[in-house]
């Protein structure tokens, strides 16, 4: 996927998908998606903004990445509103399919996946962060977010949710073996380019750190709705 030419170089308001999340996302990242269904009009409303207003050539790496962030969470949570009610967002995708191959959002004159924003333009600017900033409506992700990111406070927002995940359930030490979520297996190549290693990433925001030399053990992946429905 390409960034386009344009003349309009100003990024995007977030200002009203930050109002929805504050109205319908706990601070520990439960999401209310009856309330967000009951706001389906003012979602799509913000879906077609960021169709609308995709990122530009001259837009700073911040203030793209926010934009994927934002574009990625939001069209989730339509996702799953536009199939309301649904147990999980696999069941979108079917026995056959994959939900996150799905082309449903609109990017300039293209039609794309979440995969296509998460694979083949968030992760290639290089930042392993965001693999926490990104929810993919299920309970072993990482927690929605109730606030937008924004490019002007994006370092701090990512080291936020980044710390909040290393330092909850996600990463354990019990009977002095390391259980982490299989995120860090998945993206392993990710925090190795990062970090040199899964556990010197982790240890940069671990309160509790990890020995170097710890064996690694990942534990199951809950695809349940991370909210009421």
């Amino acid at each position: 996927m390409s960034f386009v030419v344009s003349n309009n170089f100003r990024t995007p308001d977030y200002s009203n998908w930050d109002t929805l999340l504050k109205k319908h996302v706990s601070a520990d990242g439960i999401v209310d998606y009856k309330g967000f269904y009951s706001d389906k009009e003012k979602l799509t409303a913000f879906t077609d903004y960021l169709a609308e207003n995709t990122p530009k050539f001259s837009w700073s790496e911040n203030e793209k990445k926010a934009y994927l962030i934002n574009a990625y969470n939001a069209n989730t949570v339509r996702l799953i509103i536009e199939h309301y009610p649904v147990n999980s967002i696999k069941d979108i995708g079917g026995a056959l399919s994959n939900v996150f191959n799905k082309k449903f959002i609109r990017f300039a004159s293209e039609m794309v996946s979440l995969d296509d924003i998460e694979k083949n333009m968030l992760l290639q600017m290089g930042d392993a962060r965001v693999h926490f900033a990104i929810n993919c409506a299920s309970i072993s992700c990482p927690k929605l977010a109730n606030f937008a990111f924004k490019a002007e406070m994006l370092n701090q927002q990512l080291d936020k949710v980044s710390k909040a995940f290393i330092n909850s359930s996600n990463v354990e030490v019990i009977d002095g073996k390391v259980h982490l979520s299989k995120i860090f297996k998945w993206y392993e190549n990710d925090f190795i380019e990062a970090a040199g290693s899964v556990i010197n990433f982790i240890n940069r925001y671990a309160e509790t750190k990890i020995d170097s030399n710890a064996k690694l053990n990942y534990v199951d992946y809950s695809w349940a709705l991370n909210g009421t429905n």
